[in-house]
């Protein structure tokens, strides 16, 4: 069975890491509430950046931040989209929407859907 994946990059200042990681739980707690199989925000660890491509790269990160690559798998395109809009509209997100309460810089975060191409 094949699943439907969106994946984001943003970069996150370090002093800020935890204050993301809150509003991580509670953006993945409705997700999940809401029909979401799994909800994954990772940070880097061993990340370097590169000469063409890498995920500093990828945000033009700055001194002083890291990289968090995540990822909400759905078991359809279909509810992917049924399940993001129950979200946006649950009232609960509203604090969550303001870019000026995000502890990350939102223009320099990027994200798309994915359909899976190998389940192992």
């Amino acid at each position: 069975m094949s699943h439907y994946v969106d994946g984001f990059v943003v970069p996150v200042p370090i002093a800020k890491l935890d204050d993301y990681r809150r509003m991580s739980e509670k953006a993945g707690a409705l997700w999940r509430e809401h029909g979401a199989l799994q909800y994954w925000e990772c940070v880097s660890d061993d990340v370097k950046p590169g000469k063409l491509t890498s995920f500093p790269q990828s945000v033009q990160m700055k001194d002083g931040e890291t990289v968090v690559f995540a990822w909400i798998v759905y078991r359809s395109r279909e509810e992917r989209d049924s399940i993001n809009a129950k979200v946006m509209a649950d009232p609960r997100m509203a604090d969550m929407m303001d870019p000026a309460q995000h502890p990350f810089d939102g223009q320099r975060m990027f994200w798309g859907g994915f359909k899976t191409l190998v389940e192992l």
